[in-house]
């Protein structure tokens, strides 16, 4: 591709050159391909760039050592490469569709076994290209017992703190009507619309608080999986019943998209319910001025997967990046911790993970609960 880019400019620009100007102009080109060929090749990520067959048009060398290619990519395709990935359903986006930033973890069996985190970010001035960024995660998983305790007692102490800093606000909030409806009270100034107002408030300040020490103590204090053959399709009506006036009140729409023959998955109903919670809260959430929410529900012959599609705001790279860490959120009001349990829990269960979305567009977050008792295995150190 990149030979190909650099054809086109020199064509472009040699019928109004003379010679010595061409020449000048061909070595510019080539130190230009150069330079940027070596800072891609000194980079540890693997980086890719497939067209919209999927077909790869350049890697660098990590790409080439992560996956064991040869030299000449050109007939191969990345969905040979990256498999338990929907490239089907990619590759039919119209051009609208293709333009999304999408993540997602493999598993790769050659040159090695690993664990592949892939992030899928399109060419903004070619909607017929794609940039494939791979990050071998092998090692995070693999990691020793005391390496797990270590981060664990530091990921505690940074919840902690979070913790302490986001139950702040809500307190101030309750102590300062309270203040008010008790001055109110005792100057006989009691007006009961005013005090009904402040108690709603100080109602809503108290489910704040509630809502951030669950989400606290569920990061830090995971339970025992009680697993047993459940119906996913009711898992999601029960949350959506237990939601409904929150959607209702920000006026979102949900249709529910599914066969009534979906087949049970071996999990823990509690902590799955407590995924389409956090995932429905944020879909919804994302759409402050109502919108639309699909739930798409349907199974192969190794997987149930679930599509939770909303018209929100979307997401941007950076926002991607950074939603997976405690305390690093851009709502208002969050915490940083939904995502972050919701990926905890679905890696308990072997299920996969993943988010795709378009900035301004909406997001879909998508779940792949293993069928046949297939659960998630470690690779030997």
């Amino acid at each position: 591709m990149a030979k190909q880019k650099i054809l086109e400019r020199f064509i472009f620009k040699s019928d109004d050159l003379d010679p010595a100007s061409r020449q000048a102009y061909i070595l510019k080109l080539a130190k230009e391909r150069g330079f940027f060929s070596t800072i891609f090749n000194t980079i540890e990520e693997g980086i890719m760039v497939v067209d919209r067959r999927l077909k790869i048009q350049y890697c660098n060398e990590a790409a080439q050592q992560m996956l064991g290619l040869p030299e000449d990519t050109q007939n191969i395709r990345v969905s040979q490469l990256l498999q338990g990935v929907d490239w089907r359903r990619i590759v039919d986006m119209d051009s609208n569709e293709w333009i999304k930033v999408a993540r997602q973890e493999v598993e790769i069996c050659y040159p090695e076994p690993r664990f592949l985190q892939f992030y899928l970010v399109p060419y903004p001035e070619d909607t017929q290209l794609a940039a494939v960024i791979l990050r071998d995660v092998t090692e995070t998983r693999s990691c020793t017992v005391k390496k797990l305790e270590d981060e664990t007692a530091n990921a505690v102490s940074l919840l902690a703190a979070g913790v302490a800093h986001e139950i702040g606000n809500p307190l101030n909030s309750l102590y300062l009507n309270l203040q008010i409806l008790e001055k109110s009270i005792a100057g006989n100034q009691f007006d009961l619309k005013d005090a009904a107002e402040m108690v709603g408030i100080c109602k809503k300040e108290v489910e704040r608080l509630d809502s951030i020490i669950h989400r606290f103590l569920g990061s830090v204090r995971p339970k025992d999986l009680k697993l047993e053959p459940v119906d996913i399709s009711k898992l999601i009506v029960e949350v959506l019943t237990f939601m409904r006036y929150e959607i209702e009140g920000r006026q979102v729409e949900v249709k529910c998209h599914w066969s009534d023959n979906l087949p049970p998955v071996n999990a823990d109903p509690e902590q799955i319910k407590q995924v389409f919670y956090n995932i429905i809260r944020n879909a919804v959430q994302a759409m402050p001025n109502g919108g639309n929410l699909n739930i798409f529900g349907f199974a192969d012959e190794d997987f149930l997967n679930l599509e939770f599609t909303d018209s929100g705001s979307g997401i941007t790279p950076l926002e991607l990046t950074n939603m997976f860490k405690a305390f690093k959120t851009g709502k208002s009001g969050g915490n940083g911790l939904g995502t972050m349990i919701i990926e905890r829990i679905c890696r308990e269960h072997g299920a996969e993970f993943g988010v795709e979305s378009q900035p301004g567009k909406g997001t879909t977050f998508c779940v792949r609960f293993p069928l046949h008792a297939k659960r998630f295995r470690m690779l030997p150190q």
